[in-house]
């Protein structure tokens, strides 16, 4: 899909023209210009032509058809995932990726291991939503929720990020509320602080994974530039500015970072009282092994005797190797 000429073919048109174009695209979720008939048949084939509404997806649905991964080839060779999310309240989640692979490295993340190749554009990320929009629109259904965990640190592509979830949010457009999009960062404290100082109101996730500096770098190389203090620093600016609460993401892994030892540290960092843990059974990668059901439920009652809320996240798509950490630009095929 190539929406970037779009007000360039319109700029000859009335001006009503592209709040059409827009309302096609967006709500109606056509795939074709042919199929707005709205518009005049000449500018149809023009907008086929230079604007081509076509997204080029091989796409996976699990077992339960709970979990949606889709590769995106995008125009020049490479590939991401994206994933979208049934939940039971009805909540449709599409898990959007900002990056193609990720400068990061961080050890536990089938991702980082495959490199930084470049940032996805303005389009090539909304495209990932705009698919999965027309498949629910066949079911009935609508997506409710983005989150920007996929593939790439979305604070490194700052500005293509906002802007899709602009256009996202626009009421004239796809229309989602602000409040339904999340973006996580491993901790980038300027894109934190830029965020605090945006006029919409999205949701922020800090991927911690570890309570102390030492073994947060040795899993997370990242934390040498962005330590614990510094990123915690961002964000309380980031709650007096906006009075949002942030989650504080937590992986769990085995023997690396679930002891009660750790949970004890975890517990002195989340003093803040707009902060909230999430707790991650962590997917393999073939780097490490996921802590067992009761360590992770000792970690938690820990958190939780501390006065520390906490939530787990269920896991969704890892047997498509699309959950999170999971996601690498390969198909199953």
């Amino acid at each position: 899909m190539d929406l970037t000429k779009l007000k360039d073919v319109l700029k000859k048109e009335p001006s009503y023209r592209f709040k059409q174009a827009e309302k096609l695209v967006f709500q109606d979720l056509i795939d074709n210009w042919s199929q707005a008939k709205t518009l005049p048949l000449e500018l149809r084939e023009e907008l086929n032509k230079e604007c081509p509404l076509k997204i080029d997806i091989q796409a996976s649905v699990s077992k339960d058809e709970k979990s949606i991964k889709a590769l995106v080839f995008l125009s020049d060779g490479l590939r991401v995932e994206t994933v979208l999310m049934r939940h039971k309240d009805n909540r449709n989640t599409v898990c959007v990726s900002s990056q193609v692979g990720c400068p990061l490295g961080c050890s536990f993340c089938a991702t980082g291991r495959i490199g930084f190749k470049r940032n996805l554009l303005v389009f090539e990320i909304i495209e990932q939503v705009l698919f999965f929009s027309r498949y629910l629109k066949s079911k009935g259904e609508k997506v409710t929720n983005v989150v920007f965990m996929g593939m790439g640190e979305p604070f490194l592509n700052y500005d293509n990020v906002l802007e899709a979830i602009k256009i996202l949010n626009n009421k004239e457009g796809f229309g989602l509320g602000a409040r339904h999009f999340s973006i996580s960062t491993v901790g980038i404290s300027e894109g934190i602080k830029r965020l605090s100082e945006e006029k919409i109101q999205i949701n922020l996730a800090i991927s911690l994974h570890a309570p102390k500096d030492d073994l947060r770098s040795s899993i997370m190389p990242v934390n040498k530039k962005y330590p614990i203090s510094k990123v915690l620093e961002a964000v309380d600016g980031y709650v007096k500015e906006t009075k949002r609460r942030v989650m504080f993401e937590y992986v769990m892994i085995k023997d690396v970072n679930d002891s009660d030892e750790e949970a004890g540290e975890l517990v002195k960092l989340m003093k803040g009282s707009l902060y909230f843990v999430n707790l991650i059974s962590y997917n393999p990668t073939g780097v490490f092994r996921p802590s067992s059901p009761d360590r992770i439920k000792r970690f938690k009652e820990i958190l939780e005797r501390k006065g520390i809320s906490v939530t787990q996240r269920y896991r969704f798509g890892s047997e498509l190797k699309a959950a999170c950490g999971q996601l690498a630009g390969k198909s199953n095929g």
